[in-house]
Order: structure tokens, then C-alpha cells, then sequence
């Protein structure tokens, strides 16, 4: 239809990623609200800014938990604002097109529904697709002709391991782990290490800008943290060692679950397999040298697609412009009463 509204959206426990089909752009911003009671004060990109800065009084947190809608009306609020900045005719109604986790229940499913038709979003078609076929669709998959791929998304959160055989998910697998924990271990570890406690976002900055898997490179930076002793200020140059040892206890338990998830593969699967490698994705993705490490700790190859956080959005993209990809696509809708 000529003013027909499709939306693909992920909602990551990081950020939200939107694509607009009427105007064919993507937009991201932080899966965040900061409030004060029942008072928003602020969301998305700028509830991010005050993460870690406020107040006791006020919280800032994400409505996502795990790959799962943990509040339905905070996670509408932070999608109606979204679209608010992208579409403000939003009462005439669109399309979503949602990646969504694996092994959802029915509860779990109608939050999805709820989230664009409740408060402030209504009269909205709601629809499903699975995030290992979404990824699948992105890399560039034949799920028509595909005899048996594997594809590991390492995420905010969860990592899902997931081979797909025949244009079907036959093996699925979702821990949790993912950039947070990495964020949480390199915390603790400069806690155990210097007796210095440091925030989340710059345990993440550390994770960028230092987290070198398998690189003999050295390099330190400053850091200002709370002391553990005393409770006051203080500054610490902090190793590119310490951040690596933080980082790998997180991927070698990614690792051994991959290797775990591979010798529970049929063998003319994980044949396939392994001609073809593993593909990698997620923004978790992003750590230099992680496809090499995964690689030498499974004895499979490890394709990095290159697509990060963006996967599944462009998976989705893929099904908005392809009518020929709906069948992987399952409709979601109200619950009869």
C-alpha cells in the first residue's frame, strides 16, 4: 500500500535500531529511560548521558532484561518517543516487524504487542521473526537451499548459539553472557586488582578501547575510581592485562559452550559446518581478534560477518523488501478474552 507505515525493529538490552520503509533509513538510539517516580525524565541517547551521574532519587535503566521486554510500558515510551522523531503521523497505524529471542512463551509474545498498541501507539500489525533467522537473512544464508549453519550472536546480555538446517532452527542454545558481563568482569577485576571501584560505562570505554584478544600489544590508561578502603577519589593507570584477563573468563565461557554445542551436532551437520565456519555477529562481535580466539578454541573456522549490532535489523530490512521471505514471518495478536 502507497502510505502503508512497515518498521523493522530489535530491541537490544542496549539499544533500539528502527528502519523506516517510508523514508528507508535506520535509526539507533539507547534502550534507556531515566526517571523519578513515575516522572520520565529523560530517554534514549540522553537517559544514557545520566546513567551512573544521578541522584539516588532517580533511576536509570533499561526496559529490556536478559532479550526480554522486562516492562512493557517503559519500552513503549522509549519506542513511541523514537517514532515520534521519525513518523509524527504515528495514529494512522504501520506495520512492526520485530526480531525477537528464541523459546518465548505466549505472555512474552503479546509484550511485543502490547508495546505498539497500548498507551500511546494503536491500531499497529504486529509480527515476529526469529533473531537466528533475522541474523541468517542478513549474512546472506540460502535458508532455502541450506543444508547447516551455525550462527553465534554474542549480544548485550545473552549469547545465542543456533544452527539452522532446511530454512528451520534445529538446535538453539542462549546463555547469559555478553558485553555486560565483559563490562562487570573488568570491573571486579580492577576492584580485586587495585582496590579501586570504577562504573560500568568505563569498564565498557576499557573493553573498547583496550580489549585485544590474542594481541601481544601493551598500553595503560588512567582511570578515576572510588577507593575501596578509604572511600575517596583517586586516579590508576590501569594494564591492558588486567582489562584481557576480565574480557577472556567471559569469551572462553562463550567458547566452551560453542565447542560443547558443536559435538552436539549431527555429524553430516557440524560436517557442513565446518567447511563453511562458524558466523559470528552481534555487537559483542566487535572485539578485536575474537574470531581468531573462538577459532583456535573450537577447531572450527570463525567467519566475522562484519554486521555487529546491525544484524538482525538488516535481516529485517531484507523481509520488509522481499515479500518472498515472509514465510519466516508469524503474526502476533491480541489475546481473545
Amino acid at each position: 500500500m502507497l502510505f502503508e507505515r512497515n518498521y523493522g525493529v530489535d530491541l537490544g538490552d542496549s539499544s533500539v535500531r528502527i528502519y523506516s520503509a517510508l523514508r528507508n533509513k535506520s535509526y539507533t538510539e539507547k534502550n534507556m529511560i531515566a526517571a523519578r517516580g513515575r516522572e520520565i525524565i529523560a530517554v534514549g541517547d540522553k537517559a544514557y548521558e545520566m546513567y551512573e551521574k544521578v541522584p539516588n532519587d532517580v533511576s536509570v535503566r533499561s526496559p529490556m532484561a536478559f532479550g526480554m521486554i522486562s516492562d512493557v510500558e517503559l519500552e513503549e515510551i522509549v519506542l513511541y518517543t523514537m517514532l515520534g522523531k521519525i513518523d509524527p503521523m504515528l495514529k494512522l497505524g504501520g506495520t512492526f516487524y520485530f526480531s525477537v529471542p528464541l523459546d518465548m512463551t505466549a505472555v512474552e509474545r503479546r509484550a511485543y504487542y502490547s508495546v505498539v498498541n497500548g498507551h500511546w501507539l494503536h491500531q499497529n500489525r504486529v509480527y515476529m521473526v526469529e533473531g537466528p533467522i533475522a541474523d541468517a537473512l542478513a549474512i546472506g544464508i540460502n535458508l532455502h537451499k541450506n543444508v547447516g549453519s551455525m550462527v553465534v550472536n554474542i549480544g548485550g546480555q545473552n549469547t545465542n548459539l543456533s544452527i539452522i538446517a532446511d530454512g528451520k532452527i534445529i538446535i538453539r542454545r542462549t546463555i547469559p553472557m555478553g558485553g555486560r558481563q565483559m563490562n562487570e568482569a573488568i570491573v571486579s577485576e580492577i576492584r580485586r586488582r587495585h582496590h579501586l571501584q570504577i562504573g560500568f560505562r568505563t569498564g565498557q570505554r576499557l573493553k573498547l578501547v583496550m580489549g585485544r584478544l590474542k594481541d601481544p600489544q601493551k598500553e595503560a590508561r588512567r582511570v578515576v575510581g572510588i577507593d575501596s578502603v578509604s572511600g575517596l577519589p583517586r586516579e590508576e593507570i590501569i594494564s591492558s592485562a588486567v582489562v584481557n584477563d576480565g574480557i577472556t573468563n567471559c569469551v572462553n565461557e562463550i567458547a566452551q559452550e560453542m565447542k560443547s554445542f558443536l559435538e552436539r551436532t549431527p555429524p553430516q551437520i557440524s560436517y557442513q559446518i565446518a567447511k563453511e565456519g562458524i558466523y559470528l555477529t552481534g555487537g559483542s562481535a566487535r572485539l578485536p581478534f575474537i574470531d581468531q580466539y573462538l577459532s583456535e578454541f573450537t577447531g572450527v573456522t570463525v567467519n566475522q560477518t562484519g554486521l555487529y549490532e546491525a544484524s538482525q535489523l538488516n535481516g529485517l530490512i531484507r523481509i520488509i523488501r522481499d515479500t518472498s521471505l515472509r514465510s519466516w514471518v508469524q503474526p502476533i495478536r491480541q489475546r481473545k478474552i
